[in-house]
């Protein structure tokens, strides 16, 4: 049976991996900050704090795995483009692929960002984009996929690194765009945006996580883009939102400034990579993934005090 290790494992997409490593036959093993209550019997937690080499050392010796997804990394809503935690998790991604080399693994597929991309150029393709971040968060997970490329290729192993654009669904940061949307409004309060006018592209959290298990579960190496390949501006996804929520008039557009790490006019994927050689597609359609993730909400509401 295949083994793998799952980093980042009760993060926002890495609590979506399971079923689809599930039913691709592999025994599954995973840190995270804490296990989850609704994990498939036979997921095996693991409490090690990856920053402290010495600690994942011990546990990759022990569990021996052949496959590591890596989904591990700082991302506090807000703070990650340029946190210094960005150059620790460098590290700590360079000492776990080469600890997991170490004990006998052969396949490692890491979560990339499309920040790593020069995002003047819109649609973003792989070999062909320029590779010029403008933030340390692109920048260190550009850096992440090089050496672990490197490192395993050395190893005589094969490594790709999935770089996801725009990700939305169930247990988002609350902070983020669909989450701050939809909670707003199911409180019936009115939800600041921006103009929205950014064109992105935008990819169910499930069809993130099936993307990533099945580029794992192939030999096709280097980036691969994991996004749907299809433009919507930002206030669109937005008002979409508010109204299957039945709530557009509580939508303010354009109250809140725009940031400047994520204001470029056009950020979307070429997919070809994604379709031809993996031959994937979303399971999802945008509204199918919407719902989803508004009856997610409505599951798990926020306190009343909580601002997002």
């Amino acid at each position: 049976m295949k083994r793998v290790l799952v980093t980042g494992g009760s993060g926002f997409i890495g609590r979506q991996v399971w079923k689809p490593l599930h039913k691709r036959g592999f025994e599954i093993h995973a840190t995270g900050r804490h296990p989850l209550a609704d994990s498939p019997p036979g997921v095996v937690f693991h409490p090690v704090d990856l920053l402290d080499c010495a600690s994942h050392q011990s546990l990759l010796e022990r569990v021996k795995p052949d496959h590591l997804l890596h989904l591990a990394w700082y991302a506090e809503p807000g703070q990650y483009w340029d946190a210094p935690q960005n150059v620790a998790w460098l590290a700590a991604t360079q000492s776990l692929v080469g600890a997991f080399c170490a004990a006998g693994g052969r396949r490692v597929v890491g979560a990339g960002t499309c920040a790593e991309y020069a995002w003047a150029d819109g649609l973003l393709v792989e070999g062909r984009t320029a590779e010029k971040p403008a933030s340390q968060y692109g920048e260190t997970k550009l850096a992440a996929g090089q050496r672990a490329a490197a490192i395993v290729s050395a190893a005589g192993g094969s490594a790709a690194w999935g770089r996801i654009f725009s990700p939305y669904g169930p247990a988002e940061p609350p902070a983020r765009l669909v989450p701050h949307v939809i909670t707003r409004l199911l409180r019936g309060e009115p939800a600041r945006c921006t103009k929205g006018l950014q064109v992105r592209d935008f990819l169910y959290s499930l069809d993130v996580a099936d993307a990533l298990v099945a580029l794992l579960d192939s030999d096709v190496s280097g980036p691969v883009n994991i996004a749907s390949g299809q433009s919507l501006s930002v206030g669109d996804l937005a008002l979409r939102v508010a109204t299957m929520l039945g709530r557009p008039d509580l939508l303010r557009l354009g109250e809140i400034a725009e940031s400047s790490n994520n204001s470029a006019p056009m950020v979307v994927a070429s997919v070809q990579r994604l379709s031809r050689e993996l031959g994937w597609r979303p399971r999802h359609t945008l509204d199918e993934g919407l719902a989803g993730t508004i009856g997610w909400w409505r599951d798990h509401p926020l306190p009343v005090n909580h601002v997002t």
